[in-house]
């Protein structure tokens, strides 16, 4: 008897809870050859597990070690499910400068966010991790870009946030680029006391903040 999709969205989750690779890679193929959308299953199943590995991880039920367990069991099934992506493209594509901020290596949350952005359609530019505020600044200003979307997981490098917005108001380009933030620590209270134009909770929660603070 064929599974629904609810029932399959969960299984790609839990595998993800449960750092299991092959099940989530298995259930990803169960999920493509029942013929549901590629993208729910990514955003429903597998970045739903993600997050709440995440939450996992704020209860210090999980730690580093098992984020980056349930990482690679949630890109195996990314594996799958990717290719069966129908990716939105445009003449007028956004571009997105993404990175995590300096002094912080933490890039699970981050990749989750350009997936689901370049899912969405936007052309996502990724300068990876411990990135300088000035980095950020020159490879918008080089591009041309819409957005830089800023991460972090550590409340020791959110300074770094408010350096790449000073570096862009002491340039008086500030108006040029939209700027958003995400990440364990970050809020939206914070987001407003630095001047970003955005904040999103999570991967799926970044992909309708970018689409309304750019329309």
């Amino acid at each position: 008897m064929s599974k629904t999709k609810e029932e399959l969205l969960e299984e790609l989750s839990d595998a993800v809870v449960d750092m299991d690779e092959e099940l989530a890679a298995s259930t990803a193929k169960e999920y493509i050859d029942e013929g549901y959308d590629a993208y729910d299953g990514i955003s429903e199943g597998l970045v739903d597990g993600m997050n709440k590995a995440g939450e996992l991880f704020e209860e210090e039920e999980y730690f580093i070690p098992e984020l980056l367990l349930c990482s690679d069991a949630m890109n195996s099934g990314i594996e799958v499910l990717s290719p069966h992506i129908e990716r939105s493209r445009s003449k007028d594509e956004k571009i997105v400068v993404i990175g995590v901020v300096q002094g912080d290596t933490h890039d699970i949350g981050k990749n989750l966010v350009a997936l689901m952005l370049e899912v969405a359609g936007y052309k996502i530019v990724d300068l990876g991790k411990d990135v300088p505020p000035q980095a950020f600044v020159d490879k918008a200003k080089e591009l041309n870009a819409d957005i830089i979307a800023l991460s972090t997981l550590m409340t020791t490098t959110m300074p770094r946030m408010k350096e790449v917005i000073d570096i862009l108001k002491k340039e008086n380009i500030r108006e040029n680029f939209k700027v958003i933030v995400g990440g364990g620590p970050i809020s939206q209270k914070f987001a407003d006391e630095i001047g970003a134009d955005g904040y999103s909770v999570n991967a799926t929660a970044s992909v309708r903040l970018a689409q309304r603070i750019v329309s």
